[in-house]
């Protein structure tokens, strides 16, 4: 079983570990209503996907 022979310094750890940050989901805007949302997923404001209707809205 392989042991290390050293102790992993903190600039070591801290090196290898530098790609496992968080990023921050990529927003787009709306075509159809301009809202920001996500994307590849329906608008939450209008319903619209893909220039399609997918989701029934309640408008006001």
């Amino acid at each position: 079983m392989a042991v290390p022979k050293k102790k992993t310094s903190k600039a070591k750890k801290n090196m290898r570990r530098s790609h496992d940050a968080l990023t921050a989901t990529g927003l787009s805007t709306c075509s159809k209503c301009g809202a920001p949302k996500r994307s590849h997923r329906v608008c939450l404001e209008c319903g619209d996907y893909n220039g399609r209707q997918v989701l029934k809205t309640t408008e006001a």
